[in-house]
């Protein structure tokens, strides 16, 4: 399942976007937003990075 990002908590800091080996993330609106979500492999860096804890793998 690609991640998703809790609009509410995401302050478009882009951590997930630095981190995510396969570039799923992009920043819009000032907010990150799950670009390619065919591209995500679920190996959940971007869970354990996010500093808000916006993200999760559902």
């Amino acid at each position: 399942m690609p991640p998703k990002v809790d609009l509410d908590k995401c302050t478009g800091c882009g951590t997930c976007a630095d981190v995510c080996p396969s570039e799923v993330f992009d920043i819009e609106d000032d907010k990150c937003v799950v670009a390619r979500p065919d591209d995500c492999t679920e190996c959940e860096t971007c869970v354990d990075e996010c500093p808000e804890e916006a993200i999760t793998l559902e």
